[in-house]
């Protein structure tokens, strides 16, 4: 258990310290700000309340063993959580589709700042739409003896039902939309390098007086793709998993419960990549988090008064270099961790999703 707890809180501390430099990064630094900022910020935004709201919630669920919020907050507490699940992926629906939107109709600057914020309003109203069904599912029960937020839907088949919305809602059909997306981009930016290679011919002259694709929207791109590669690494594991144990083609034995647990962990996991894939593409990016204002004020003090954030003893040149080799380690090692959620059953699984 004490292991449990261990990751679990490293977990939300990756989640939480990276994507809040993303945020505080994007809002302070000075560099022109950009619909790709714009969508970046969304998600963060997004990935951040996974940690608040779905990890500490389960950090605090599993000290106290049982449920001692009332049916209210059981209910507000769940639906919540799968909204911001469902946000997470559903912002990087509308980033992907705000790409294709800049790779095919480059120079059409019309109304695009218009339609950057409509795609986030409708990613979190269908968040939240897809995430009602919560409020009526979810309330207190008595469970082995204890008080528990729990959902019981009876029947197999209305666990097959359920668990096959979950999956379309979810997951397939946002991958199978930003699939869509991507494969448009693909062939645009190929036939676009197609047509410059033969030679400069009076169609490639009249594509170069509407604007080529700059190497800076490419670069985004290649971004997104590794960010929704990511998201389908860690989600698709878990579906697939998932689909497989509600129709019955997996044994209820304590290996499954435990690949169970493993697979649940690369779901939040995904929450706390996206900050590394950020920095690992844009050193420019990572420059901005560096030299943001509240960072530089923040590390300026603290490599001056390392007795007061570290609890050291009196500054001075050696404590200095210290101090921050000791952060570029912690951070190293920060990095590199994986994160497991406990799962004891396929509801407890079910639960901690939706």
């Amino acid at each position: 258990m004490t292991e449990q707890f261990t990751v679990l809180w490293l977990l939300f501390a990756m989640i939480v310290v990276g994507n809040i430099a993303v945020l505080i990064g994007l809002q302070w630094g000075k560099r022109r700000k950009t619909r790709m900022d714009f969508f970046i910020k969304q998600l963060a935004f997004a990935d951040l309340l996974v940690g608040l709201i779905s990890v500490l919630t389960d950090i605090i669920w599993k000290t106290t063993v049982s449920w001692h919020a009332g049916n209210v907050a059981c209910k507000l507490i769940r639906f919540m959580q799968a909204v911001v699940t469902y946000s997470s992926t559903y912002v990087l629906v509308a980033l992907s589709i705000d790409r294709y939107d800049a790779i095919t109709r480059p120079m059409n600057f019309t109304g695009r700042w218009w339609r950057a914020r409509a795609l986030v309003i409708s990613a979190w109203g269908l968040s939240a739409l897809f995430s009602a069904p919560i409020i009526f599912l979810y309330e207190e029960k008595r469970v082995e003896g204890k008080t528990q937020c729990w959902i019981d839907l009876g029947s197999p088949t209305q666990w097959k039902i359920y668990m096959s919305l979950v999956s379309f809602t979810l997951f397939i059909a946002p991958t199978l939309i930003i699939g869509g997306c991507y494969a448009v981009i693909v062939a645009t930016i190929w036939s676009q390098g197609g047509a410059l290679r033969q030679g400069p011919t009076r169609d490639t002259r009249r594509v170069s007086s509407r604007g080529l694709i700059p190497r800076a929207k490419v670069k985004t791109v290649k971004m997104t793709l590794v960010i929704v590669f990511v998201f389908i690494l860690c989600w698709s594991p878990y579906i697939v998993f998932d689909l497989l144990q509600v129709f019955g083609y997996l044994p209820k034995t304590q290996t499954v419960v435990a690949v169970a647990t493993f697979i649940q962990s690369l779901t939040t996991l995904n929450s706390a990549a996206n900050p590394i894939i950020y920095c690992l593409f844009s050193t420019s990016f990572c420059k901005t988090v560096r030299n943001a204002q509240v960072i530089s004020w923040v590390s300026g003090w603290c490599a001056t008064n390392p007795h007061h954030c570290f609890g050291t003893g009196a500054p001075n040149s050696s404590t200095r270099t210290t101090v921050t080799t000791s952060l570029t380690a912690q951070s190293s090692r920060r990095s590199g961790h994986i994160a497991m959620l406990h799962s004891t059953s396929r509801k407890r699984v079910m639960v901690s999703l939706v």
